[in-house]
């Protein structure tokens, strides 16, 4: 599967329109093709690269050439609303000229990357997608890659910024913070505009913070994880946000940027086992409520919420919950089929698409938990 999903994608490029969007990623009858790395071009062919690095495929072209026009095309992409989030590492140029960095590695472009990074910091989204959790966690990546202590100093910049403006609950005796973006406010918790994604790098960062940043970001997460989970007897799931109306509390997702499985993805690497009784308690969750009806992919699809389980089995060393995973790839494999017959194409995308499902399937093959530019992005 691994390596129809690579021959297929490779046949599908174009060097004009890189890949053709999929119904499922098009907004009001859009058809030009994405570029970010969310769900583009730019994550099409970090995949590619990644699976090609991890010895799970080999490539038959080099796309690095095709990498530099990306920012001035997702540019365009952006404008129609009127974005200013063009130092955005999901959907903007930082995930662009990260590729870029990893394919070329020129001082050009790291000066790029300094710059958007700092410009940042106060970004109000607050959250991965968009805002300075996103642009942090570049930050982490290009240390671990370099070593230079202009990223750690700009990881510990952002790190401060997000902790100087947490806000308190009352109500619920724990720290969160706003997100302004798409013309509202909210107070997410998830795996991709929430609490629990910036949580993510802090602690695959935490060696570059002072032991008493450390000691106090580890008692704000423990603590908002615990007084945000939502139980329901052995059950365990967490709403999209912390302030709900108590209707829509009710009806929680169970996906990946949305509900238990980012929860685990995001703080399996925590150093302390106070959260892994919720942990575990999610991960039956998710294997009760069965695959996902919204396909195989990464980010609301049977992949992500597989992630949960090879990051469990990592924590714990429990085989059961490498079956699982398995399990789960083995029924997503068909969804991809499925879907492929029904729509007359594979879905080019890293986060909601089949490059990213790819991935996934590599990672059950091996046993390993490496979520895809999430916990990496300059691969061996």
């Amino acid at each position: 599967m691994i390596r129809r999903v690579v021959q297929e994608t490779e046949a599908a490029f174009s060097a004009s329109n890189y890949w053709p969007l999929h119904p499922l990623d098009a907004e009001d009858g859009e058809t030009t093709p994405a570029t970010p790395l969310y769900f583009g071009a730019c994550g099409v062919i970090w995949a590619l690269y990644h699976l090609k690095a991890a010895g799970a495929a080999a490539l038959t072209r080099s796309y690095a050439p095709q990498v530099p026009a990306l920012l001035q095309l997702n540019r365009a992409w952006l404008a129609p609303e009127n974005s200013v989030d063009f130092a955005s590492y999901m959907m903007g140029d930082t995930g662009i000229l990260l590729l870029d960095y990893w394919l070329n590695p020129r001082e050009e472009t790291a000066g790029q990357l300094e710059n958007l990074i700092r410009l940042n910091l106060e970004n109000p989204s607050r959250e991965m997608m968009w805002g300075a959790p996103g642009t942090m966690l570049a930050a982490l990546f290009l240390h671990e890659k370099t070593g230079e202590s202009r990223w750690a100093e700009l990881f510990r910049a952002s790190a401060r910024k997000l902790w100087s403006q947490l806000l308190w609950s009352e109500k619920y005796l724990c720290s969160f913070w706003t997100q302004d973006m798409y013309g509202r406010r909210s107070s997410y918790l998830d795996g991709v505009h929430g609490f629990v994604a910036t949580a993510s790098p802090l602690i695959r960062g935490r060696a570059l913070l002072t032991a008493r940043e450390w000691y106090d970001w580890q008692l704000c997460i423990s603590n908002t994880i615990l007084h945000s989970a939502a139980r329901e007897g052995q059950c365990v799931n967490w709403r999209n946000q912390l302030y709900l109306p108590e209707d829509k509390a009710k009806h929680m997702l169970l996906q990946f940027c949305h509900g238990a499985p980012g929860f685990i993805i995001c703080l399996a690497d925590l150093p302390d086992t106070k959260l892994d009784q919720l942990l575990l308690a999610g991960g039956e969750v998710i294997w009760a409520a069965g695959p996902l009806a919204k396909g195989s992919n990464l980010c609301h699809g049977t992949a992500g919420n597989g992630y949960a389980f090879l990051k469990l089995f990592q924590r714990t060393k429990d085989q059961v919950w490498l079956e699982r995973a398995r399990a789960f790839a083995m029924h997503a494999i068909a969804q991809t089929e499925n879907d492929a017959t029904l729509y007359g194409q594979m879905r080019y995308s890293l986060w909601t698409g089949d490059p990213g499902f790819a991935i996934y399937l590599w990672d059950c093959l091996q046993g390993s938990a490496t979520f895809p530019s999430l916990d990496i992005f300059f691969s061996a």
